[in-house]
Formats: structure tokens, sequence, C-alpha cells
């Protein structure tokens, strides 16, 4: 067996008057608690510093750089890795990201058990809108404030495990988890944002909304057989409604754990990596089963193409 201990801390609402040292110390208030059920690793959702800014239009996009981080860790992060270290807790959470050279990504990072980041990812499938749609019942302008992510879907080993990382709408795509599962990724860590209602069709409501979300990530466990933990903001934020829902998928796509509320929350299983070997080498054997000379449109095709 190789367990790795999971904490998947579930995050209520953060609102654009928290100030970023209120999050953390909500962030470290779930460390602790994962930290005192034994976890290894403990993952937060997609933005968890801040309120989900994309709803908001802006006319000038560098009026929403003040919810970036320009370095990692920073001041306002310090004592959550700090926290992180002396538990020997492995940390994994989203945020805005701004370079150096004024470039801006939704990222995620991954790190070891002494605060290291030994893994970074942009978020590549990248949904909504860049200018402000007057049809929609709210806006999501993660087109406008966001970048593709430029780093591809990797994985890293960290705590004698194969670890990647993706964000939110990257978990409806097979392609995002294939990636990683032709790396041998036996975690996958997703964090989400996802309003409770679609924007575009408001009899899009929660319960089809949680439906859509599991089932992506059961079925993307299991394809590639491995462990996902997807980790939810949830709640009421500024007005507009996001579902909880986070989960721990296990190898075969089954809900191990998943979140009662969408408040604060944390979720805590002992995840045995070597669950999925037996996958990887039967059903899911890539080098044995998979013909890449039937595959060429998945990578050289965008649009649907209809047959002449």
């Amino acid at each position: 067996m190789r367990n790795i201990t999971v904490g998947a801390a579930q995050m209520g609402a953060i609102h654009k008057a928290d100030s970023r040292e209120t999050v953390v110390e909500r962030m470290i208030a779930l460390l602790d608690e994962a930290a005192a059920q034994g976890a290894d690793l403990v993952a937060y959702p997609e933005l968890a510093l801040t309120t989900f800014f994309p709803r908001w239009y802006m006319e000038d996009r560098a009026e929403a750089d003040s919810w970036f981080e320009r370095d990692m860790p920073n001041q306002a992060t310090q004592p959550l890795f700090d926290r992180a270290r002396e538990h020997r807790v492995a940390i994994a959470f989203g945020y805005a990201e701004l370079t150096p050279d004024g470039h801006r990504f939704n990222t995620s990072i991954v790190t070891d058990r002494d605060g290291n980041i030994v893994g970074k990812y942009r978020k590549v499938h990248l949904p909504g809108h860049i200018e402000f749609d007057p049809e929609r019942s709210f806006q999501h302008l993660e087109k406008r404030y966001f970048e593709p992510g430029d780093l591809g879907f990797n994985v890293w080993r960290n705590m004698d495990a194969w670890m990647g990382l993706c964000i939110c709408n990257d978990r409806r795509w097979p392609e995002t988890y294939r990636e990683m599962g032709l790396q041998g990724v036996e975690l996958v860590l997703l964090g989400y944002n996802t309003p409770s209602v679609n924007s575009q069709a408001d009899e899009e409501g929660p319960e089809r909304r949680l439906f859509h979300s599991e089932l992506s990530m059961q079925a993307g466990a299991y394809q590639n057989s491995t462990w996902v933990v997807g980790v939810a903001k949830g709640g009421v934020e500024d007005g507009f409604p996001m579902i909880g829902g986070s989960v721990i998928v296990d190898p075969n796509g089954y809900v191990v754990a998943r979140a009662k509320t969408e408040e604060d929350e944390l979720l805590v299983h002992a995840c045995d990596m070597d669950l999925c070997n037996f996958g990887k080498q039967t059903i899911f054997d890539f080098k044995r089963h998979r013909r890449t000379e039937h595959y060429q449109r998945i990578t050289s095709q965008v649009g649907v193409v209809l047959p002449e």
C-alpha cells in the first residue's frame, strides 16, 4: 500500500470585501483540522485567495490586477506555507497569477511536505467570453482576464506518487485526464468555482450542475485509473450562488467522500496509490490498447467538421 491521506478543503464564499489575510486564516484552520486527522496533503479550490472576480466586467483589464498574485508565496500566503511546513503537510491551491512580464493566468500549485513548490499548472480550458454579454444572467469573463495556460498538463513525483493538477472547466474535458494518464498519473488535484446556474440556460440549476461535475470527475478517474480530488469554493459569493459538491473519487470511478454543505468543510480519505495499478495494467493499459493511428482529429481539428 502507498497511502496518501488527502484532505479536500472545500471553502465557502469569499466576498469582495474579504482580505487575503482573512482568507488565509480560514485556510490555516482547515489545514490544522486536516493535520489533526492525519492528512498528508490538503487541496484547496480554484482562486482560493479571492472572490471569483471574472463575474464582473471592467473596461480596463488592469483594474483587475488587484486580484492577482505577483509572487508565490507572498506576504499574505507565507503563514499558510509556514503552517504547512510545521505540520509537514503538502498543500495545493489555485490563484490568479500575474507574471513579471505581464501575463495573467489562472494558476494552481502543489508543494511537497517541506513547503517547496514542486508543480505549477496554468488553466488551459478557459470558459466564458471576452466582452460584456447582455444576454447572460451574469458574466463569466475568464477569457477577458486570463490567457490560456502555457505549461501543458504535467505530472510530478511527489510523496511517492505521480501527481497532476487541473482547474475547474478542465475537469470536463477528457483530454485533460488522458494527457496526465499517459504520464502515469495517480492523483489529480483540481479546484473549481462553479455557478449554481448556467448563465445561458437558467433551467440548468444546481442538481444538473452537480451531476455534470461529478460525472466528469468520475469518468476521468475511471478511464485513467487515477484518484481525482475535486475541491469547490461554494456558497453565495457577493450575491452569486455557487455549488459545493467537493468529492474524492477512487481509480474505479467511485465517490468515496462527498461534501454535504456549501461552506468551509473538510473531507479526509486515505488514498492508496496502488489501487491505480490494476486498471493501468488491464483495461487501460495504454501501451497495449491505444490506437493512435485513428485519433488524428483529436489534435488536428478544433471545431466540428461534418462528413461530406
